[in-house]
């Protein structure tokens, strides 16, 4: 669909639906690779902080269900290029010609990011949750999960954490289009944090500070990466004419208001 800065709100509708068919055909093509290619070794990877132990299938469809959720996680992984493409293609008559061509180039690295993400929830943060859930009140409780919710439990976790790890990104193009400056973030750096600390503990599926701070060592110096690449940001320039328009108007304001004094 041709995009125009005057399409009517009906256009943008029609547009931002043709975006998601196509964003949610990559994400099923992406998901059914995954099935046959990705999803077995993840399975093994994220059942295994529980061994000895084994979950439950409480229903003869919920071993089924579970693989599909493992599935998706790794297709969004294979389908973020398009997703975030089709993101980018949305909102791109707002943008000017420089800050399109930014957003292109944070296409790989957010798949990237997006990934290491997933790969540090599974490997790093999993096994810890998970030795500290089974062991709390474990000479009383004998714990025992089933399948559906355990692979909830792990699913949720992967796909935030995976987010959050998209942050120097965040940074890197608030940087590029002038909202955010390195010195406002390194002077806010305390309130970043506390922020950081507030993700840490939503995030972290445990309520004791060691596990909390597993999250949130790494988003403090996921903060810190994007400072330095704020740095390395240069803020785009709007277009001349843009900027042209918007002095014209300021010199047609301010004609106006000496012609009213005048007159009074």
């Amino acid at each position: 669909m041709a995009e125009s800065p005057n399409m009517t709100l009906l256009g943008h509708l029609g547009e931002l639906r043709d975006r998601l068919i196509k964003a949610g055909v990559a994400l099923v093509i992406g998901t059914a690779l995954s099935l046959f290619l990705f999803t077995p070794a993840l399975f093994d990877l994220v059942i295994k902080p529980m061994e000895p132990n084994r979950p439950v299938a409480l229903r003869p469809t919920e071993t089924i269900i579970v693989y599909f959720k493992l599935a998706l996680i790794i297709g969004l992984i294979v389908s973020m290029p398009v997703v975030l493409y089709q993101t980018i293609r949305f909102i791109a008559p707002g943008l000017t010609a420089q800050e399109r061509r930014s957003l292109t180039y944070l296409l790989p690295a957010a798949t990237v990011s997006f990934a290491l993400g997933v790969a540090f929830a599974a490997v790093v943060m999993l096994p810890f949750s998970i030795k500290y859930l089974q062991g709390f009140m474990g000479d009383i409780v004998r714990p025992t999960y089933s399948i559906d919710a355990y692979i909830s439990f792990v699913t949720s976790m992967l796909f935030w954490v995976g987010v959050v790890f998209e942050t120097p990104l965040v940074i890197f193009f608030l940087a590029k289009i002038g909202v955010v400056t390195p010195q406002f973030l390194s002077s806010n750096r305390k309130f970043a944090i506390v922020i950081v600390a507030v993700v840490a503990a939503v995030v972290t599926p445990t309520p004791d500070p060691f596990n909390m701070l597993i999250v949130m060592v790494p988003l403090v110096l996921l903060y810190e990466v994007g400072v330095l690449l704020a740095r390395l940001a240069r803020p785009v320039a709007r277009p001349k004419s843009e900027s042209a328009t918007v002095a014209g108007t300021e010199d047609e304001s301010a004609t106006k208001g000496e012609s009213f004094n005048g007159e009074g």
